[in-house]
């Protein structure tokens, strides 16, 4: 009877001691599930010729080659409502959930698209001969009357309105996306992006244009301090910054005074974006440029030589 109660408490101990590692190695699993998971989600996405689409899971230091199906050249690409859109030649749409598999859309359109943004429950895309088209699941997709012909280059959403900019000055607003009515800019440039940050809209273009305007209807012009084409336009952390012709960077914390910044890159920079703490660039033969500070400016390997047109970040 004494050995019979003295194995009793033996046999508990061994009972706890394997339920303890039992619970460990369940944690243990869970725990490289769990970062797994979270390396492997795309953050930045880059277009560009050919078809080109290159997503970055580690902030922007390595980048992936995706496949698009497609060889038309990708001009612009945006996220909104868990979804990546990108637009090009031959009216071509692309859509996808991760960044990482592509599905084509039926846009209705040859025309070349460009810029395209999310806002107010919908997507709108802008492009050559006045395009723009609208939709409200990137899946199906509605052509709107712009009132203009000339090339739509860049669109954003901010402050309950749609602002459009492109060919020779052209800059357009809606409230809705369907309905535009043309703005006067005070430039017969190219206005080749623009967006809403910070209370303020800002669009960039042709020979160091930079144009700012707190409604979307009265537009300002600011000294740029360079005749190079600005082509991207992004904020984030305090800062505005600007990429453009020749490796040409700006920032400014106001929008009104700039200062260039060293790049140690001739290529054109055509995009820049802000996410997660970073600013990415890309451009010409296959350029990507990554700041935490918007200053100094690390290259990174693209792994092609196709011309970049286009950055986002998945919020």
């Amino acid at each position: 009877m004494r050995f019979s109660f003295l194995l009793l408490p033996l046999l508990f101990l061994g009972l706890v001691i394997v339920s303890c590692g039992s619970n460990k190695d369940t944690e243990d699993t869970d725990d490289t599930t769990s970062t797994t998971t979270t390396t492997s989600s795309v953050s930045f996405v880059a277009v560009g010729n050919s078809g080109t689409i290159l997503t970055s899971s580690d902030n922007g230091t390595t980048w992936t080659s995706r496949t698009s199906g497609t060889t038309n050249n990708l001009r612009r690409v945006t996220y909104g409502n868990g979804l990546f859109v990108t637009g090009g030649g031959s009216g071509t749409l692309l859509t996808s959930t991760d960044g990482t598999s592509w599905t084509a859309r039926t846009s209705g359109t040859t025309n070349i698209l460009y810029g395209v943004t999310y806002g107010n429950s919908i997507f709108v895309i802008g492009g050559t001969s006045g395009t723009i088209l609208t939709s409200s699941d990137g899946t199906s997709w509605t052509a709107r009357t712009s009132g203009t012909s000339k090339y739509i280059l860049g669109v954003t959403y901010g402050n309950g309105l749609f602002v459009s900019v492109g060919e020779s000055g052209t800059i357009l607003t809606s409230t809705d996306g369907t309905s535009w009515t043309a703005r006067t800019s005070g430039t017969s440039v190219d206005l080749e992006n623009v967006i809403y940050k910070n209370e303020l809209f800002m669009t960039v273009g042709v020979s160091g244009t930079i144009l700012t305007s707190s409604d979307g209807i009265s537009w300002t012009a600011k000294t740029s301090g360079t005749s190079q084409g600005l082509v991207g336009v992004t904020y984030g952390n305090g800062l505005f910054v600007i990429s453009g012709g020749v490796g040409t960077i700006l920032t400014s914390t106001d929008g009104t005074s700039w200062t260039s910044r060293t790049t140690a890159t001739s290529n054109n920079l055509l995009r820049v974006t802000y996410g997660n703490g970073l600013f990415v660039t890309v451009g010409k033969e296959g350029t990507i440029l990554t700041s935490s500070d918007g200053i100094s400016w690390t290259a990174r390997t693209s792994g092609t030589s196709n011309r970049l047109f286009g950055i986002t970040y998945a919020e």
